[in-house]
């Protein structure tokens, strides 16, 4: 169904946001509760401004639809992340890579190390999630054996995932970004490296350095001796296991998709819990279900090894599909336009219009809480302003994922920090600060566009050509 828009005044889509965003703060600072609820109210608001503009209710349900629509992707690979999660813990596979991790890494680089390491295998594969989810989940474990606080862990965690994964010519964000504005993919990925590779040698040096000062303060070999008895007591700790994520990372490099990928990982973790861990069927299916159930006598180890399962995600999908109502309502109403538009008005330069463009990026992470709209909206929106200032597409590529699918994961509604928040058991406010790459370069890509670094200019038959290609979109 094709929506004929209305035109909403912003003071109604701002009273809109300012209602949800206010309950989201007393809900979740305050009463300390799920952010489910001032969803919900938000999009309650969001129905009645709609329906007061003259939109129909079938055209309302659709709208939510149209949002939900735009989450099924994630949806099926969150899903898929409680399966490999459970799968990998019951058959070993977390176990071995946290035990010769252990045995490997030194504490005091560890944090680089991991940062590098993500980074090498989200750029393989194109999946920030898929590699959380799996050499994300055995870092955390590493780096929890070690005493490293958990905030930091997953910060090295997610700064080498994004990093991977923003560089990947197989990654779902980088061909979106280019395929909407109209740029050559590889063209897309060289522009990105002039934010996003100074970003993260800083990410690097700072990493080397927390290492110094906090895993030799942490270290306390006693403790990872335990950790690592309880592991050999529980599990069938052998190398042999690990071959199991380097498959699927073989499989996503010779362009299996990444879904039926894990899915192979989830067999594989599945045979090995039953032929090389010695469980039941039973066992295997529960842990798939329910998540893998463990008692070694060791707190941490048991808390590093309960978890995982379809049922451990139903709290992220619920969020996601109350999320996505609300985003579907703001962006179909026309609201998000409204939003938009008034930031556009400030845009009187280069530097300005770039950081307009992150601007909106954010923004529509923490209005839609889905990266893939805070792409496709401000794409669509600035297009033709670039071509205007004689400013080459791949600027606006760049900035569309420097500030949108960077950004996403610093909202703790946003699927991206639902998942994180689920995947690696940290909270959005414990991790942020050490996301140290996912802010740095949409401040470095501000600052570019204000001192003219690296900004391509249109040629005149360049610009033509997009003016062109603009009207038959």
């Amino acid at each position: 169904m094709e929506f004929k828009k209305k035109n909403i005044n912003v003071w109604y889509a701002l009273l809109t946001l300012a209602i949800m965003i206010g309950c989201m703060l007393f809900t979740v600072v305050v009463l300390k509760q799920a952010p489910h609820m001032p969803l919900i109210i938000g999009t309650s608001v969001a129905i009645i401004v709609a329906m007061c503009h003259g939109y129909k209710w079938d055209e309302v349900e659709e709208m939510m639809y149209k949002g939900i629509r735009h989450a099924l992707p994630a949806i099926v690979i969150i899903l898929l992340v409680g399966l490999i999660i459970g799968s990998w813990i019951g058959s070993g596979v977390v176990a071995s890579m946290i035990y010769y991790g252990l045995k490997l890494i030194s504490p005091t680089y560890f944090l680089a190390v991991v940062v590098l390491i993500c980074g090498i295998v989200a750029l393989a594969i194109g999946s920030s999630w898929s590699t959380m989810a799996t050499v994300g989940v055995a870092s955390m474990g590493i780096g929890l054996s070690m005493g490293l606080s958990p905030g930091m862990v997953a910060g090295a965690v997610i700064s080498g995932s994004y990093f991977g994964d923003k560089m990947s010519p197989l990654s779902d964000t980088t061909n979106l970004a280019s395929g909407l504005s109209g740029v050559d993919l590889f063209d897309h990925i060289k522009h990105m490296f002039y934010t996003t590779v100074p970003a993260l040698v800083i990410s690097l040096i700072a990493f080397f350095v927390l290492g110094q000062v906090y895993g030799k303060d942490h270290l306390n070999n006693d403790k990872i001796d335990k950790i690592m008895g309880a592991m050999e007591k529980s599990f069938t700790i052998s190398p042999w296991l690990i071959l199991i994520p380097i498959i699927v990372i073989i499989l996503v490099m010779f362009k299996m998709p990444a879904i039926p990928a894990i899915v192979v990982g989830i067999i594989l973790g599945f045979f090995a819990q039953i032929f090389v861990q010695g469980d039941n069927l039973e066992q295997a299916v529960t842990a798939l279900q329910t998540g893998y159930k463990l008692e070694s006598g060791n707190k941490l180890v048991d808390e590093l090894f309960n978890r995982g399962g379809l049922e451990s995600m139903f709290y992220t999908i619920s969020l996601t599909l109350v999320a996505m109502t609300f985003g579907g309502l703001l962006e179909y109403s026309g609201m998000l336009k409204a939003l938009i538009t008034v930031i556009l008005k400030f845009a009187k330069n280069t530097g300005s219009l770039i950081a307009s463009v992150i601007v909106s990026c954010v923004g529509t992470n923490v209005t839609c809480s889905e990266q893939y709209i805070s792409i496709i909206v401000p794409s669509r929106m600035y297009a033709a302003t670039f071509v205007k200032y004689d400013l080459h597409p791949k600027n606006l590529s760049r900035a569309l994922e420097d500030g949108g699918t960077l950004t996403s994961v610093f909202v703790p509604w946003n699927t991206c920090g639902v998942f994180i928040a689920t995947t690696l058991g940290v909270g959005v406010a414990e991790y942020a600060p050490f996301a140290i790459l996912n802010y740095l370069v949409p401040i470095i890509s501000i600052i570019y566009g204000y001192i003219g670094f690296k900004i391509i200019k249109l040629t005149e038959s360049e610009k033509a050509h997009f003016i062109e290609e603009q009207k038959m979109a």
